[in-house]
Order: structure tokens, then C-alpha cells, then sequence
């Protein structure tokens, strides 16, 4: 078991707060602030303890000195003012004599957000890559480490994991409740436990297929994902998104063979054509022709597989039947939900492109939980941990 912030005296201390504020923004403007939300728990404890909080964070991609531009974290800053009562100053360093003026002047219940940790990589990636001397000055800025970023967790970056060899470390209420709500709702799941998978990318999902299928009751599968398997079984997908990574199709292969009786692939699609935008069809998945393009599933489908889901008591949700933001594509994600939703079962979502369609649709507050984690959620259910958790002081 970690240490736990609670197990930890915080009082009066300088604490150095890993969140996970990368939060999607248009026309500089938040557009979802739900990862910021989740940390206040860890926050709103902190400025009760009186502790001076020191917060990192990465925000967007940063390969150049050009995306520092669109990339800075103030927007953060500005909008967790708008969220706590304590101060909240922002540097625009992460890392400066400056910052390291301004944590000497603080008071105890205030706030300083760092820039974005992801300027340290331009351009010799210190972030990312670990490096020991970025890992020891932050960790210098502060008495304690309290990793509350479960979204980052799977990267060995300077500002996850690095830190928590120097300093002492414990892990934040964010944290704690997904590993709470994965352990009790996926990982020890109560039977018949139903997953629903769908997503782009085969290459990105076998490992975690191949970890939950030994665990799992029914595997429902969707999207290009189905595509890769129906092409494996000999049927003609069309121009289809699928692919054509042969040792992923022999794996692919042997598992449709050995756990036969608990996959479940589509019957019918909903197709397109690149050269004619106008042209939607439903067929049945053996009248595929090789320009057409599946984007969705069918009404067959649908119903097939809400037979499985409504005999289930446990359902995760990973990925999305198609191209659900465009309206005729929509059907398959949303009725599916509708579905799951309407069903007596436990309802977990992880991974972002299903946490994005359940908000999409509306119907995030109809679901027993929804991971934060996006990637990390993948990753903790494959190997039961993650790097920079597994690198957190033991209570």
C-alpha cells in the first residue's frame, strides 16, 4: 500500500502538488474543466493543512519553442482562482529564481502553478525523459511530493516520477479513488463482467484485450477494431480502417480462436464512400464492397449485443462504435450507451475517446464512474500499477 496524503504530516509544509491540468481549450476558453475539478479534493485538504502548494502540471504538446505560445498553463491558473479561496499566483517559469523568490514569500494556504512542465523539453526533453538534475531542483522546492496526477502516472517524466526519489512522497485523494474504483469495479469485477470495446487502433488495445479476456465474461467489440478482426476471419472490409500489422493479426487470430465463445463482433454496418459524401448505407457485414468505408454499426448489432448487455452486472466501456460526432454516424456509440445506461449493471468508462462520447451524449452522470486517466486507465488495468505509483513511498 502507498502512503496516502492523510498518512502524511502536511501542516505548514511546502508540498509539491503533480496534477493532471492538461485540459482541452478552443479560442481561449476551457472547455472542460473536470480535470481540474478532480484535484480539488487534494487541494481544498492542502489549504486546510495550511501547507504552501506548489503545483506542476504539463498542458499540450511542446516540440518547439513556437508551441510554448498556445501551450502556457496561466489559463489554469486563472480559472483555479476562480475555483478556491486561496491565492493563486502563477509563474511563468518552471523553473527560475523568480519562482523560487515567490515560494519563499508565500503564505501558508497559497497557491503557485509553475509553468507548464513541458517547456523543459525544448529542447533537450528533460521533462520526458527523466532527467535526474530538472527531477532534483523541483523536488528541492518543496518538503514533500504528493502525486495526484493518476492521467500521467504511466510516463517516467522528471515532474511523476523523478521527484519521488528525492523527496518524501505520498499519493492524493484523485489518485486513491481511481485505484479504489479499478481495483473494486474492473480488476475484481462482479460477474457477468461485459466489455465494450471499441477505438481506432488495434495495434493500441491488443494487450489490454489479451489482459481482460481471462477476466472478462463477453468482449463486445467495435469501430476499426471489429474491422481488424472481421478481416482476419476472411471478411471483406472494404477501404475500411483496419490493420495490416501481421504479427497483430496472428494475435489477433489466436484469440478470436481460443475465447470464441466470449468475443462478439458486428453483423451489419453503417458505410461510407470517400468520393461521395452523400452516400450512407446499412449492410450486412458480408455485402461489403471494397470501396466502402465502415463508420458505424448497425441496428442488428445494436440489438445483439443489448442482449449481452442487459444480462450483465458489471460493464466497461472503452472506445466508441464509429464516428459518433458526425450525426449519421452517431446511431451505433450513442444507442449502445443509451443501452448501458438503461441496464441494472456497474458502469465504468476509461480511456478518453469514451469518456468523450459518454459527455458527448450527455450521460456522464448516468455511469458509476468515469476514469480520469485516459492512457494510465489502460495501463493500471494491464499491469495492475503504474510507473510513477509503483515509485511512491510504501505506508
Amino acid at each position: 500500500m502507498k502512503k496516502r496524503i492523510q498518512d502524511v504530516d502536511v501542516t505548514n509544509k511546502k508540498v509539491l502538488l503533480r496534477c493532471d491540468f492538461n485540459v482541452p481549450v478552443k479560442d481561449g476558453r476551457i472547455l472542460d474543466d473536470s480535470k481540474i475539478i478532480a484535484s480539488l479534493n487534494t487541494i481544498e485538504y492542502l489549504i486546510e493543512k495550511k501547507a504552501k502548494i506548489i503545483i506542476l502540471s504539463h498542458f499540450g504538446k511542446v516540440k518547439t519553442e513556437e508551441d510554448k505560445i498556445n501551450n502556457s498553463l496561466a489559463i489554469v491558473a486563472e480559472h483555479l482562482q476562480n475555483l478556491v479561496k486561496s491565492k493563486v499566483i502563477f509563474s511563468k517559469q518552471p523553473r527560475s529564481l523568480y519562482l523560487e523568490a515567490k515560494i519563499e514569500q508565500m503564505n501558508p494556504g497559497d497557491i503557485l502553478v509553475l509553468e507548464n512542465t513541458r517547456f523543459e523539453d525544448v529542447p533537450d526533453k528533460l521533462e520526458s525523459s527523466n532527467d535526474a538534475q530538472l527531477a532534483m531542483y523541483w523536488a528541492g522546492l518543496a518538503d514533500i511530493f504528493c502525486l495526484d496526477a493518476f492521467g500521467s502516472a504511466h510516463r517516467k517524466h522528471a515532474s511523476t516520477y523523478g521527484v519521488a526519489k528525492y523527496i518524501p512522497s505520498c499519493i492524493g485523494f484523485l489518485v486513491q479513488h481511481e485505484m479504489e474504483m479499478l481495483d473494486q469495479y474492473i480488476l475484481n469485477a462482479e460477474k457477468p463482467f461485459t466489455i465494450v470495446m471499441g477505438g481506432a487502433k488495434v495495434e493500441d488495445k491488443i494487450e489490454l484485450i489479451e489482459s481482460l479476456l481471462p477476466r472478462c465474461d463477453y468482449l463486445l467489440i467495435t469501430g476499426a477494431i471489429a474491422n481488424s478482426c472481421l478481416a482476419t476471419l476472411g471478411f471483406n472490409v472494404g477501404s475500411s480502417l483496419k490493420t495490416d500489422n501481421q504479427e497483430i493479426l496472428a494475435k489477433i487470430k489466436e484469440l478470436l480462436v481460443q475465447y470464441k465463445d466470449k468475443i462478439m463482433l458486428p453483423v451489419d454496418a453503417i458505410i461510407g464512400r470517400d468520393y461521395i459524401e452523400s452516400f450512407v448505407e446499412h449492410v450486412n457485414i458480408d455485402k461489403i464492397e471494397q470501396d466502402d468505408i465502415i463508420y458505424d454499426i448497425g441496428m442488428k448489432t445494436i440489438n445483439k449485443y443489448k442482449e449481452v448487455i442487459d444480462s450483465s452486472k458489471t460493464i466497461f466501456v472503452n472506445g466508441t462504435a464509429g464516428k459518433y460526432e458526425d450525426m449519421r454516424f452517431a446511431t451505433g456509440t450513442r444507442e449502445l450507451l443509451n443501452n448501458i445506461v438503461n441496464s441494472k449493471a456497474i458502469k465504468i468508462v476509461g480511456g478518453g475517446d469514451g469518456v468523450s462520447a459518454v459527455k458527448y451524449f450527455k450521460l456522464a452522470d448516468k455511469f458509476t464512474y468515469l476514469s480520469t486517466g485516459g492512457g494510465a486507465t489502460l495501463e493500471y488495468i494491464i499491469h495492475e500499477g503504474l510507473p510513477a505509483i509503483d515509485n511512491i513511498a510504501d505506508a
